[in-house]
This record gives structure tokens, C-alpha cells and sequence, in this order.
């Protein structure tokens, strides 16, 4: 069954770093000591330029990244409830809101993020398990703003008993049409999905970029064309196809599952990374897998195949010597709670790759 038509794209190519570039000022000193003059930052990471006090036995010292890192994490990813966290060193958002407010603050509070450091909430679509604990995050965080496009507030508000308070933090979006939060440029393009006014993010920052499509039954052309344009791709991998059809599901829920308009199985995700793989891209995140039709080793374990069939070697995303010798890094998230805190690095200045 196909599920995809091809359509071509130049490709990008990107590098990136294993360490942060540091220039020191007046002269290098070391990494511990300018880390215990550093101030802060609310959200819990050092804050820029760094400046040793006056009276410190090594001089006024100042440090800056080139340029920020990217931070990623998933807070959960399924029918359970979806949520993820994308940052730098000067504030973050998150995507869908799906899981309870208690978690994600406590979550982010246990890696050094205050909520404060959270601008805002991008909203996919309006299934409940993507949006059901947006008003509670927002109410708690008036700070925060909602960002959607108006038919998928429309779509949050007519099928939810949401509070109609939620129209107060909206900021209306529109496919295609790029917006900002900090230091991300973010545009919300089409995808396949039976919710209301679907999308996916494609999200630069610097010169590299972050996609996420959580929920697709197929590759789309605007899909395609964000996909292969992107260093770190946050893709469903929903189910197998054998566990689905074996399983316990009603005929018309399988069914549903299956068209264009539903969720992606693993072998189909499998084919399509394979077949836009450029060495720009070094993460792949499989997300929304099925809790009875899928496991996540049978998820990796497919697009694993597809992709050492094309000669690449596949890390775990674990920086171990392994991992960081790879070509790319695949990871399932998991479907309840967090994954790591993913810290992705800069490009060198001299376009080596790492």
C-alpha cells in the first residue's frame, strides 16, 4: 500500500559540532572556574555574556556560545498524551499539551527549566490527547501564549469543554506563513490527519532546523518538503501493521487507522527515511507509537533495517563513542513520561562535520 508520492527536493547538507566554541578573553582559563562565576539565567542555564566578578583572582573573563545549542525532550508521546519541550539558553515552548501541568512543570523544573523560561504552547491539532491540558498550563502560566491556527482553536472549542477563557492567550497562526518565539523561527505547514486543521512545525534556529509531525496517515507534499530540509525529525511511527490487523481493535477503528488520513505504520516511516536521507540529517525521533499495536523495539527495529540497507551506521542517541561515530542517531520516545534531554550542537565554523 502506498502511502507517499515522491516529489523532488534539493537537498541541504548541514554540520554540526561535538562541543560549543568558546572564546575567552584575555586569555583561556579553566572550564570550572568561569562555570562557578557564571550568572544564571531563570530558566536555569548560563546566562550571556559570561563575567567573572572584579575581584576574581583570574580576571574579568568573558564567554560566549556560537552560537546556542538546541534543547529537545519529549514529555510524552501516544494516546496517553503528547508533549515536548524545544529551547535554547533563552527561553523555550512547547509542542501539543497533552500531558498533566503538574508533570511538565516538575519535569522541566528536574532539568534546570523554570516555567518562565516557556513562552508559549503550539498546539498540532485538537484531538484531546494533544490539547487536553492546555488551558490548566496556561491559566497556571499566564506568561504563556497559545499558538494555533483560528480553525484549530475553533475545532479545540467546539468538540472540548474547554473554558472559552482559552481565546484570550491565542495567537493566531497560519500555515506557511513563519512566526517567532525567541530565538526559533517556526512555520506550521499541512498534514494528513482526521483532526481539525492538522499541522506539523518546521522550526530553524541559526542555521539548522527542528521538524515535528506527530500525527500522519501519509507523506504529504508539504510534509515531504519540510522533511527533507530538516537536521532533527520528530516522525510517527504508529503501528505494525501484522500486531494491528492480529489485534483487538473493531474492524472500522482499523480501518480508520489505515487510510491517509490516520496514522503511519512502521514500515512505511522506515522507507521514507531511508529515501531522504542526507548526511544533514543526525536525529530521528519515532514518536506516537501505539500502545497494543506496536512496540518500540519493533518501531526502531524496522527503520533501523531501512537504514543500514543504505549503508549507514545507526546510533541510539546515547553519546556513547559508538553513538557519536554514527551517521545517524534513532531514538522511539517513549509513550509515557520523559526521554532525555537531548542537547544538540552547534556546526562548526570550518564545515567539518563532527
Amino acid at each position: 500500500m502506498a502511502k507517499r508520492m515522491k516529489y523532488p527536493t534539493p537537498d541541504f547538507p548541514g554540520l554540526f559540532d561535538d562541543r560549543e566554541e568558546m572564546t575567552y578573553v584575555p586569555q583561556p582559563v579553566r572550564s570550572d572556574i568561569i562555570a562557578r562565576h557564571a550568572t544564571r539565567l531563570e530558566g536555569g542555564f548560563p546566562s550571556y555574556p559570561r563575567i567573572a566578578p572584579s575581584d576574581s583572582p583570574f580576571g574579568p573573563v568573558v564567554a560566549s556560545p556560537v552560537p546556542n545549542r538546541i534543547r529537545f525532550m519529549s514529555l510524552g508521546s501516544g494516546s496517553s498524551g503528547n508533549c515536548c519541550y524545544i529551547g535554547d539558553s533563552q527561553c523555550g515552548f512547547l509542542v501539543d499539551a497533552g500531558v498533566d501541568a503538574p508533570s511538565v512543570t516538575d519535569t522541566l523544573r528536574r532539568h534546570g527549566i523554570s516555567m518562565q523560561h516557556i513562552k508559549g504552547i503550539c498546539i498540532t491539532h485538537d484531538h484531546s490527547d494533544h490539547m487536553r491540558c492546555v488551558y490548566t498550563l496556561l491559566r497556571k502560566n499566564r506568561h504563556m501564549a497559545l499558538y494555533c491556527t483560528p480553525r484549530a482553536l475553533s475545532g479545540i472549542m467546539r468538540r472540548h469543554s474547554v473554558s472559552r477563557r482559552l481565546k484570550d492567550y491565542h495567537v493566531a497562526i497560519y500555515k506557511e506563513i513563519p512566526f517567532t518565539i525567541g530565538n526559533f523561527t517556526i512555520t506550521a505547514f499541512e498534514t494528513m490527519h482526521d483532526g481539525t486543521d492538522n499541522a506539523g512545525f518546521y522550526i530553524q534556529h541559526d542555521d539548522r532546523a527542528l521538524t515535528v509531525a506527530t500525527d500522519l496517515g501519509c507523506i504529504s507534499p508539504r510534509v515531504d518538503h519540510y522533511m527533507r530540509m530538516t537536521d532533527y525529525l520528530v516522525i510517527e511511527s504508529n503501528y505494525d501493521l501484522g500486531m494491528l490487523r492480529a489485534g483487538s481493535y473493531p474492524e472500522y477503528l482499523k480501518a480508520r487507522i489505515q487510510t491517509d488520513n490516520g496514522h503511519m505504520d512502521n514500515n512505511v516511516t522506515a522507507r521514507y527515511l531511508a529515501e531522504i536521507y542526507t548526511p544533514r540529517l543526525k536525529n530521528v525521533f519515532l514518536c506516537h507509537l501505539s500502545q497494543e499495536n506496536n512496540t518500540p523495539e519493533k518501531a526502531v527495529a524496522e527503520s533501523r533495517a531501512a537504514l543500514e540497507s543504505i549503508g549507514l551506521k545507526v546510533g541510539a542517541g546515547n553519546d556513547t563513542p559508538d553513538d557519536l561515530a554514527a551517521d545517524i542517531q534513532l531514538v522511539a520516545l517513549p509513550r509515557i513520561g520523559e526521554s532525555r534531554f537531548y542537547s544538540f550542537r552547534p556546526p562548526r565554523r570550518d564545515g567539518i562535520d563532527r
